[in-house]
């Protein structure tokens, strides 16, 4: 099934949620390794060294996230092959809730082709809602669903993917709201990728329901 990303009325509502940062579509990052000791000499039974990981803090009425952890594309998402491009979705997801907590779309940027309508719509919007000392509260996306069909030698793999959104609030920098808060939502969304010597890109992005 091909994304509803062209001239549908659900299509429309989509982009004009996402230009208001209401497009509503959590992250599952790697945590931040924590501390070893240098030496290998040292007891089994000696303390292990403290961490010096800063903790996560997540946004809210007075100030932004803090340390929010940076998703990493794991190796598995570079391979040619169902669970590969299923890998590669469920990044893509962490990356564009890393872009809701702290205003960087460089990972989606650098993962999203150019024609992807809706993909701009989000980026755009996310960078306008982190102007002017703006920040967002909530954003954060879960993908518990990610399934891909996939046939090899075949082109642009299709994604159906389960996003779990928090509710958003975009913040002004005296931390007022900024607009009326978007509610939580669970959506299927359906991605769609290409892939090419520079890994996995998404071509097409959409919503089923």
């Amino acid at each position: 099934m091909t994304p509803r990303t062209s001239v549908s009325a659900r299509f429309f509502m989509i982009v004009s949620l996402a230009t208001a940062l209401t497009l509503t579509a959590c992250v599952n990052t790697t945590e931040p390794q924590t501390g070893q000791s240098a030496s290998s000499t040292v007891s089994a039974t000696a303390t292990a060294t403290p961490s010096l990981a800063l903790a996560y803090k997540p946004a809210d009425a007075n100030g932004k996230a803090e340390n929010v952890p940076i998703p990493v594309l794991p190796e598995a998402a570079k391979a040619n092959s169902k669970e590969g491009v299923e890998a590669f979705a469920r990044y893509w997801f962490q990356a564009l809730s890393y872009a809701y907590e702290t205003g960087d779309t460089t990972a989606i940027k650098r993962t999203t082709g150019p024609n992807c309508v809706l993909c701009t719509a989000l980026q755009e919007a996310i960078t306008v809602a982190w102007t002017d000392g703006k920040w967002i509260v909530g954003g954060r996306i879960e993908t518990p669903v990610v399934v891909g069909k996939y046939e090899a030698g075949g082109e642009s793999p299709e994604v159906t993917i389960q996003a779990i959104q928090q509710l958003i609030e975009i913040r002004r920098a005296d931390g007022t709201l900024f607009q009326d808060a978007t509610k939580a939502s669970n959506r299927g969304m359906q991605l769609v990728a290409t892939l090419s010597a520079n890994g996995w890109t998404v071509i097409d992005l959409g919503l089923i329901y």
